[in-house]
């Protein structure tokens, strides 16, 4: 008792059962296959989709190749679908009462989210591990070496893992998977206003700023900054493509800040 009631025996006790829903999480993908089929064969569809039948049409402004240009814009687009495959999870475990079963186990009580967001992240490396094996096999390529390959990855993996807390969060104030689902295509324009298939610096003053601000321009910058691939200033200026590493590194900490309490004061507070 003593181990659990002392703060280390209640992290070590939150990181076991973390890991258990981790894998509860995982081995869902076994009895429904259609996620294991869209894991696979989603990334590369993309890669062809975006990369040989919209990009035959666009041209990168100054020059290089768009398929280049384009591969960190996807890497981007998979890093934010962490919002969605998060928040209809925990909509889910809420409308089907496995929430209430869990609050009802002696399990620790923050185990649920952070083993939400422990398997998002896992399947998150996956699909990108997929995607830049198919950007491999169409062209694109990092040209900065390993220690700045790695970096933007590492980059990738800390914004993703920021974005899942947000997930929980909007899963748990839901409640419904079938408002979830309403939800998703709201998600749509994060990921389109941005300049992740095409330059900010054509759009008119307003959306440009949105898009600027977009936390996926930021990840999407800096990967194209540290693979070494095409990228476009457009000259105005904006604080957050000058510095996108810096940029994604307060994009990530400030989520982390604001839903991360949100959520574990909601999820402490279910059923009350």
């Amino acid at each position: 008792m003593t181990a659990i009631t002392s703060p280390l025996g209640r992290l070590r006790w939150t990181f076991t059962d973390g890991l258990t829903l981790v894998g509860r999480e995982l081995g869902r993908l076994r009895q429904e296959p259609g996620q294991i089929v869209a894991i696979l064969f989603f990334p590369v569809f993309m890669v062809v989709l975006f990369g040989y039948v919209f990009g035959s049409a666009i041209k990168v402004p100054g020059g290089g190749d768009y398929r280049e240009y384009l591969m960190p814009g996807l890497f981007a687009m998979v890093t934010f679908t962490a919002v969605q495959g998060v928040m209809g999870r925990m909509a889910a475990d809420a409308s089907r009462g496995v929430m209430d079963r869990f609050r009802s186990m002696p399990a620790a009580r923050l185990a649920v989210p952070f083993g939400q967001t422990g398997a998002d992240l896992l399947g998150g490396l996956l699909v990108v591990a997929i995607m830049a094996a198919a950007g491999l096999l169409v062209g694109w390529e990092p040209h900065r070496g390993v220690a700045h390959t790695v970096e933007a990855f590492l980059l990738m993996v800390l914004l993703r893992y920021a974005l899942s807390w947000a997930g929980v969060y909007i899963g748990l104030v839901a409640k419904d998977e079938r408002l979830v689902d309403q939800l998703v295509p709201l998600l749509l324009p994060f990921t389109m206003v941005s300049n992740a298939f095409v330059p900010t610096g054509g759009m008119p003053g307003w959306l440009r700023f949105l898009a600027d601000w977009n936390p996926v321009s930021a990840i999407t910058a800096a990967s194209r900054k540290l693979f070494g691939n095409p990228e476009v200033t457009s000259g105005h200026g904006a604080w957050p493509l000058a510095h996108p590493v810096a940029a994604v590194l307060l994009w990530s900490a400030a989520l982390l800040m604001v839903f991360v309490p949100l959520s574990v004061r909601t999820y402490m507070r279910w059923g009350r």
